[in-house]
């Protein structure tokens, strides 16, 4: 990515110096190279679809912690029997218990892990959506703009933008009419 800044910015310059070359017939300026840039994480946090997405995953994530709520509850009210009647009961019995008290751990790790990889899968999913969705609209904002280059900003390694350039805000207003009126 930062070549292709630095591809253009020497284009520009380049250009800039060859029409104020001595002996040469000056030549149109040449039009200003707009370059803008999306922050995709404020877009994803902040557009109706992304909260959307979001929300979605919480009543998931809720759904699933309180079944792993109820797994521990059992566990702890097996180890507490085990604790309190331990004594009581035979050697036999008191092993049993023991043994099935770790079989239940053990399906409830394995389940928490599972549901965890699940809902990342999931929250992938979403977010790709979101994400394709949202190419579009960039694109169609470039195009209407006359943007020569438009970088993610984050992931691009932007060491400075000025504010003008953040194109975000435009893009999260028309998602979200977009979004709105397809719902329609």
């Amino acid at each position: 990515m930062r070549a292709v800044v630095v591809a253009v910015f020497a284009s520009v310059v380049v250009m800039s110096m060859a029409s104020d070359a001595p002996g040469q017939p000056a030549a149109a300026p040449a039009p200003a190279t707009r370059i803008g840039y999306i922050d995709v994480q404020r877009v994803l946090a902040r557009s109706a679809a992304g909260v959307a997405a979001r929300e979605q995953l919480e009543k998931e994530r809720a759904g699933i912690q309180k079944e792993m709520d109820g797994r521990r509850q059992e566990l702890e009210k097996l180890r507490d029997e085990i604790e309190k009647k331990g004594p009581l009961l035979t050697a036999d019995a008191r092993r049993d218990k023991q043994e099935q008290f770790e079989r239940k751990r053990r399906d409830a790790a394995r389940a928490a892990d599972d549901y965890q990889k699940e809902l990342e899968k999931k929250e992938a999913a979403l977010l790709q959506k979101v994400l394709q969705e949202v190419g579009g609209v960039i694109e169609r904002v470039g195009k209407e703009r006359n943007y020569y280059l438009i970088i993610e900003k984050r992931n691009a390694g932007v060491l400075y933008a000025a504010s003008e350039a953040d194109l975000t805000d435009e893009v999260i207003r028309a998602y979200d009419r977009e979004a709105g009126s397809k719902k329609k």
